[in-house]
């Protein structure tokens, strides 16, 4: 591991470690003057945000333009508050480091950290960090083991299995290669690898935690309960995907815990994990996030908001000031148990990529996720799909459940489709050995059709 990382990396550990104790005045206080400091050096050193922000430097937060992905990429070179950095050489490290075996975790021109999206809810995105950002970066992934209660020390080195992509340019892979260490020895296992070989690589390294996609994770539980995995992490984490109650309740009857819900994003790193209760806390000393309507205005807390939009406070080379994502989630209120005063995530729902829009009697309906987890989380042994196509929803289960048949789910899916306010819907099943995947090897829900709302 980079010695200067690892230096800044335990300074900000320590330094988190007391803003766990701030009140809720300390870390609003925090947030403004963290704020004020991001939106100065933005506009001291991009012309991006200087043109976007014309006019409103003086502005709230909430008056404030958000910012796509897509506007990101198309002004990257401006955005940056680097001289000399551009996305074009940025885009060539990363092509090079995905066609060889270099190590993820070396910084690019001795300085620089970088990761790409996938791009499967639009433009893909490049990412950059520099040292002391990717340290805070570091920091962030690190705070949701030790909100979970799992310590690490030079006598409890951190034996962590990560089941996700081997892309080297995904974000898993960047962190994982610069936390490598004897104090935190990772074994990373590819998700599309077959079972047999993963359950043996799990069970010769013993974890002590084990973070994974949810569609990775449910699978593994079936092992574990069918006596094929032996291992007793202490903690499981779930990230990168959306948890349902149904997976969450088959991970806790193999391993005797119920999970961690970790949220968390590239362009953000951390955004929100669960402590020892199973709270989810949001790091608002690193972010502002702001559910929001369709309008862009913020919605209050107990509302969720039709998409996110957050606010990087860390982030200087690559500003992020109301960076809009597609994520729908609910916020809570103040306090827990555990003692931290740092805002409840509720609920994170999905993304509006999630959500398919039908032919109904009055036009188009929209059919939420939760419609399909209803039925299919129980009939799919090791997990499900649903893929739109032009004429109909192609259902895939990944095993059938005890008591299930294929008949009984379209049947099923398809009566809830007609509750919903859908009408001519066909449906069709099929069993399949494994999930469709992304680039980034995510196995998602629902896959409505590319371009549609």
């Amino acid at each position: 591991m980079d010695l200067r990382l690892f230096s800044r990396l335990v300074f900000l550990r320590a330094a988190r470690r007391r803003r766990d104790h701030w009140d809720a005045a300390r870390i609003t206080a925090h947030q403004d003057h963290a704020l004020q400091e991001l939106r100065s050096a933005a506009y001291a050193g991009s012309a991006f945000y200087r043109r976007h922000h014309a006019g409103l430097r003086d502005a709230p937060l909430d008056q404030l333009p958000p910012v796509t992905k897509a506007d990101l990429m198309d002004h990257f070179d401006e955005a940056v508050t680097a001289p000399g950095l551009r996305l074009a050489d940025l885009e060539n490290h990363l092509r090079a480091l995905a066609q060889s075996d270099g190590d993820p975790g070396l910084p690019w021109q001795g300085r620089w950290w970088a990761a790409a999206t996938a791009g499967t809810t639009g433009r893909r995105g490049t990412f950059v960090w520099n040292r002391a950002e990717w340290a805070t970066v570091l920091a962030s992934y690190a705070r949701a083991n030790d909100w979970a209660g799992i310590p690490v020390g030079l006598t409890r080195p951190l034996k962590m299995a990560l089941i996700s992509s081997r892309v080297p340019t995904h974000q898993s892979a960047v962190v994982g290669a610069s936390v490598r260490s004897r104090l935190v020895p990772a074994l990373r296992l590819d998700v599309t690898a077959p079972m047999a070989e993963t359950v043996a690589a799990l069970n010769r390294f013993q974890p002590r935690v084990l973070v994974g996609y949810a569609s990775a994770l449910k699978p593994l539980a079936a092992e574990q309960r069918a006596g094929r995995l032996h291992i007793s992490p202490e903690g499981v984490m779930s990230a990168s995907e959306v948890l349902s109650p149904h997976a969450a309740a088959e991970l806790e009857a193999a391993w005797g815990s119920k999970p961690f819900d970790v949220y968390a994003a590239t362009e953000t790193a951390g955004i929100a994990s669960p402590c020892t209760y199973r709270n989810r806390h949001v790091y608002e000393d690193l972010l502002i996030v702001e559910p929001v309507d369709q309008a862009g205005t913020p919605v209050p807390a107990g509302t969720t908001g039709t998409k996110l939009l957050v606010t990087v406070l860390f982030s200087r080379t690559l500003p992020l000031i109301r960076y809009e994502m597609s994520d729908t989630i609910k916020l809570g209120g103040r306090g827990c148990p555990c003692g931290r005063s740092f805002t409840l995530l509720h609920e994170i729902e999905g993304r509006i990529e999630d959500v398919l829009h039908l032919p109904g009697k009055a036009g188009r309906v929209a059919i939420h996720p939760i419609v399909f987890h209803h039925i299919l989380d129980e009939a799919g042994r090791n997990g499900w799909q649903v893929v739109q196509e032009p004429s109909k929803l192609h259902v895939l289960l990944c095993g059938l459940a005890p008591g299930a048949s294929m008949e009984g789910v379209r049947d099923a899916v398809t009566g809830a489709l007609k509750t919903a306010g859908a009408t001519d819907s066909q449906v069709d099943v099929e069993l399949v050995d494994q999930l469709e995947r992304t680039a980034l090897g995510k196995a998602p829900f629902v896959r409505g059709l590319p371009g549609r709302q």
